[in-house]
């Protein structure tokens, strides 16, 4: 058997007699490649993160980690439930008529929901740092504009972003089939996370490498234990020798009180025999602090409460609501901007970035309890004499209810009307 030496990372030593007909291999903490073109090592050192605890942390891996798994849905389910809607600037409608609504509120293209399309975009930002669509044109025959008909997602490992000297920006897309082709900006909706260099999104991975290889590693460390492990709750003891009779009954005692049903069950103890219960130790409390730690950690990177994490430490009520609020706020309101100015610099074109608009609605996570809700409408439709600043229609839209006729004017407030319905009251 031939015994290759490890050698470092990008290092190749001097090929002897022994080694002349064989490419070395890179190591590099138990991962082995041939050589340095060895596709696995050009996919793991594009997607892949070596730790100090000797774990590569990939996307895969990351989301077996739980807390980070919820982080990311939860976000992504966000942003997917929410509409997306176009609306036009000047009077402030829907603009259901532009033909980007329908690609973004209903059906991107012809395999997948708004809602599937996405959440699958949001996921890829957070995770990979970098989400791409593919922008498919079709001229319109009654105005020969160029309209917008489909967004098909693009793996973004295969996706490389390049600005050139005069300052374009091009996107090179290597196709699963083979082949490459270099699209022009106008072509590719970009949606990145926080980033350096102002082209390439930051990875929420890769950044929390260490905190999710350590969460992953206390994960198989209690794994370990429960699968190799002894796990005794107490102890008997006998200050001299048991008889076998005794001891022979005493095993068929213990025998009895195996299982879920026979939990609470008392000891008949024989010959001065006592039992001592054993309390968890200080490295038992260690483990489950750290695991609750590294939950921290994934809240602190990804923007989301530990709460909603289901980490159960806050009364649910009125912190939760603030925390729900927090979270809209500071963890989705950076996604809702990024989302919002990406789609209009890349799908808006000419005088339509003036025109029209692209926005969430978080409303739906905003509201409150029924009550609050209640009392918020009565106070915008106008009672106790206010003037009113939303319209009947105006609130039964945000509930989901058909309109009503004669329900779009304004209530005017008493204050505002004579004392037998005629003009506004003058002070003078």
């Amino acid at each position: 058997m031939q015994v290759v030496p490890r050698i470092p990372l990008g290092g190749v030593p001097a090929a002897g007699p022994a080694q002349a007909e064989q490419a070395p291999r890179i190591f590099a903490d138990a991962s082995a490649w041939l050589s340095l073109d060895d596709p696995r090592l050009v996919d793991f050192l594009r997607t892949g993160t070596e730790t100090a605890t000797g774990i590569s942390v990939d996307v895969d891996k990351a989301m077996r980690n739980t807390a980070m798994f919820r982080a990311v849905s939860l976000i992504s389910y966000a942003i997917g439930m929410l509409p997306l809607q176009v609306f036009d600037e000047g009077t402030k409608e829907k603009a259901d008529d532009h033909p980007l609504y329908q690609v973004l509120h209903r059906e991107p293209n012809g395999w997948q929901t708004a809602f599937d399309f996405r959440v699958l975009m949001q996921m890829r930002a957070l995770v990979k740092g970098n989400a791409y669509a593919l922008i498919v044109r079709s001229k319109d025959l009654r105005s020969g504009l160029d309209k917008i008909v489909h967004l098909h997602p693009l793996d973004p490992d295969k996706v490389t972003p390049k600005l050139s000297a005069d300052w374009t920006l091009t996107y090179t897309y290597n196709a699963p089939s083979g082949g490459q082709r270099v699209f022009e900006a106008k072509d590719i909706f970009h949606l990145r996370g926080i980033t350096l260099d102002g082209l390439n999104g930051m990875s929420l991975v890769r950044q929390a490498a260490e905190a999710i290889a350590l969460s992953l590693s206390a994960e198989r460390a209690a794994a370990r234990l429960f699968k190799n492990g002894t796990l005794v709750g107490g102890t008997l003891s006998h200050k001299g020798k048991l008889s076998d009779p005794a001891f022979e009954r005493l095993k068929e005692s213990l025998a009895e009180k195996e299982g879920a049903d026979n939990a609470g069950k008392n000891l008949i103890l024989e010959e001065g025999m006592t039992y001592a219960q054993l309390a968890s130790s200080a490295r038992d409390a260690q483990m489950t602090e750290l695991r609750k730690h590294q939950v921290e950690e994934i809240a602190r990177v990804t923007g989301v409460p530990r709460p909603l994490l289901m980490v159960d430490e806050t009364s649910w009520g009125s912190g939760v609501e603030s925390l729900g609020r927090f979270f809209v706020q500071y963890g989705l309101g950076p996604w809702f901007e990024a989302w919002q100015q990406g789609a209009e610099r890349s799908l808006l074109v000419g005088p339509e970035k003036k025109r029209f608009t692209v926005k969430f609605n978080p409303g739906a996570l905003l509201r409150g309890s029924t009550t609050e809700q209640a009392d918020f409408f009565a106070k915008a439709l106008g009672s106790g004499g206010s003037q009113g600043w939303m319209t009947q229609n105006e609130v039964r839209a945000l509930s989901d209810m058909p309109r009503v006729e004669g329900g779009d004017t304004l209530n005017p407030g008493t204050s505002m009307v004579g004392h037998n319905g005629g003009p506004p009251l003058n002070d003078n």
